[in-house]
Formats: structure tokens, sequence, C-alpha cells
């Protein structure tokens, strides 16, 4: 008796185990981006210098990205390709909401951001399915800087540039 006592606990602890692993298994998958079918995640890690990714946008084949990032890096990534039918989109995974906050389709070829809190970014080329077109994908390259230079040169450097063939007229002539 004590003997199948023993034989059902220990079946109901790993029946329960076996329960709570499968739970974080979900919650770790539910963490993971929805994919479309064919699609290959890959993860890549903040390089030191200017990073070049290349591939192709061929429906059921493609590759997309998840970047890590730490509060305060500011990053530059430039998408470009031969096909004026391909685009990247840029999603936040630690944002609940759907939408991208980045596309080349609207926003430009270069996203230049500087992030706020720790997060993780998923990077997607794809291939417009709603234009009529040729072929079934193109090839596309996405550099990511993690040092971008500055924008705009502070007052301070525009002024020691030298002389200016025409100076700025002062307020007090006019």
């Amino acid at each position: 008796m004590r003997a199948a006592l023993l034989g059902l606990s220990l079946a109901i602890s790993a029946l329960f185990g076996a329960a709570a692993a499968q739970a974080q298994t979900d919650t770790q998958q539910q963490q993971l981006p929805q994919l479309d079918r064919g699609e290959k995640l890959e993860k890549i890690a903040l390089p030191a210098v200017l990073e070049k990714l290349t591939g192709w946008t061929k429906f059921g084949k493609g590759k997309v990205y998840m970047l890590p990032l730490k509060k305060g890096q500011h990053v530059r990534i430039t998408f470009s390709s031969k096909s004026k039918y391909a685009y990247m989109a840029i999603f936040d995974l630690s944002s609940n909401d759907d939408e991208s906050f980045f596309g080349t389709d609207e926003d430009g070829n270069t996203a230049d951001v500087t992030v706020n809190e720790d997060t993780t970014w998923l990077i997607k080329p794809y291939y417009s399915r709603v234009t009529r077109r040729r072929g079934l994908g193109a090839p596309y390259e996405i550099l990511i800087d993690p040092n971008p230079p500055a924008a705009q040169q502070p007052a301070d450097q525009q002024k020691d540039q030298g002389p200016m063939l025409f100076p700025p007229r002062s307020k007090q002539g006019q």
C-alpha cells in the first residue's frame, strides 16, 4: 500500500513538474515574435564596429534579426536594395504595440535612434506583396552602425571653420 501511495505521489509530482516546465517554455515562446512561414530568426549582438547584413527577401526563406540594445545606446541602421519593392521594418519587442516604429516605406532608409530603455528590436526585411512586380524577392543590405557620427556640428566648431564668403548680417544693422 505504501509503495502504491509513494508511486502515485511521484507520478503526480512528475506531472506537475512537467506542467511547470511546459508553462515556462510557453512563456519563453510568447516573448518571441510571430514569424511568417519559413522565416528564420537570427539573433545578433550590437557590433563594436559597422556591421553589414546581407540577404534575400524571398517569401518563405527570409531572415528576421533580433538586436538587443541597452539604455542610452545610439545606433544607426541603414537599409538598401536594388529593388524598389524591398523594405525593412523595425519593431520594438518591449512595447505592446504591434506596429513597427520605423519602416523604410514611410520613414526613409535610415533609422538613427538613441534607446531610452533596455529593449530588443526585431529587424524585418520584406518584399511588398501588394504591388505588381517581377520576381519572388530581392537582395538587400542592412548596415548597423553602433557609433554613428554626430548629425550636426556644434555651433563652436562651425564658427572655427575659417572665413565665410558672405558673413551673417548683424541684427543691429537691419
